[in-house]
């Protein structure tokens, strides 16, 4: 008898990508434990200003934000897709709750480590805190903003995690997400803005290689998961930034003409020499950009929030 291979969500889509013309991964499965602590270095380094910019942002119109999110001091639900570890968000919560209103914090992430180190964070610091987390991606996040109740949502989506989406697959999340807005509903986007090429380049391509070591991470998470054999010293990491569309995007090249086993998928791929797989786009915006993203999206801008180089923008949106 045939064995019957179950294969997981990670395994379905590496076949899926890997079997494309253009090979390519999902950047959500950078995430698995050893990728959130590298990620965690990379927001460190100081190539990558888009930590610290928006940073910036919060603790210095903390209170400009708050007037946004409850200019009536009534309840209200914070919902941050992909919460990573909280840290900048933080700032907002702690000012948040030293105004006495009443809300609940909904921190989506499709990462159960780092939901679990950010809730034992928050429990510590701010035991009066309501935390709800979500172990989901956004789209499940989306189908389940009903569970919230009647109170004003204000949904944050920060860290320029809105440059990871194709231009397209943006344009029907935003609308979706517009569709689940009720009267007073808000949306908090961080968005990383175009500046000059090489400033942005290095916060893709650092000295120290550790960008270069995310990335290839998912080779050494194919290897332990699904039974892969890649040999790291046969593929390289290499990002690139087109300033015209504003596209940062990464790949890991294949060195040699080579064959991958998936032990576990019943799975093998070919790669030539120079042959890449596409990992992750992270897209940056002019300011006109995300004014005519809102309005194809059924938004308009209330107000934008810069950091003092110009580099960011925390922009809050409302459903027209």
């Amino acid at each position: 008898m045939e064995q019957i291979i179950k294969i997981s969500q990670f395994g379905e889509d590496t076949i899926e990508g890997l079997s494309k013309k253009q090979k390519t991964l999902k950047s959500k499965y950078f995430y698995d434990a050893r990728g959130d602590e590298i990620f965690q270095q990379i927001m460190a380094m100081p190539e990558y200003y888009l930590t610290r910019s928006e940073m910036e942002i919060f603790k210095t119109q903390k209170e400009q934000i708050f007037q946004q999110v409850c200019p009536k001091g009534l309840p209200f639900n914070l919902i941050e897709l992909g919460a990573g570890d909280g840290s900048k968000t933080k700032v907002l919560l702690e000012h948040f709750l030293s105004k006495g209103i009443d809300f609940t914090y909904y921190p989506v992430d499709i990462s159960q480590h780092i939901l679990n180190e950010l809730v034992d964070m928050l429990h510590a610091e701010f035991p009066e805190l309501d935390v709800v987390p979500l172990n989901m991606d956004y789209f499940e996040a989306l189908k389940s903003m009903e569970q919230f109740g009647d109170r004003k949502n204000i949904t944050m989506f920060l860290g320029s995690n809105i440059g990871n989406f194709e231009s397209n697959q943006l344009e029907v999340f935003l609308s979706n997400l517009q569709g689940h807005f009720k009267p007073n509903d808000k949306l908090l986007l961080g968005v990383d803005l175009k500046k000059d090429p090489d400033v942005i380049l290095e916060a893709y391509n650092d000295k120290t290689g550790i960008t270069a070591s995310f990335n290839m991470n998912l080779l050494v998470r194919m290897n332990r998961e699904l039974g892969a054999d890649f040999s790291l010293d046969q593929f390289k990491h290499y990002p690139l930034y087109e300033p015209i569309t504003g596209e940062a995007r990464s790949y890991i090249v294949s060195l040699a003409d080579q064959k991958v086993t998936f032990d576990k998928l019943n799975f093998e791929v070919e790669f030539e020499a120079g042959e890449c797989i596409h990992t992750e786009i992270s897209r940056k915006y002019s300011v006109s950009n995300l004014d005519e993203l809102a309005i194809k999206c059924g938004f308009m801008t209330a107000k934008n929030f810069y950091d003092e180089k110009r580099y960011y923008v925390n922009s809050m949106w409302e459903a027209v």
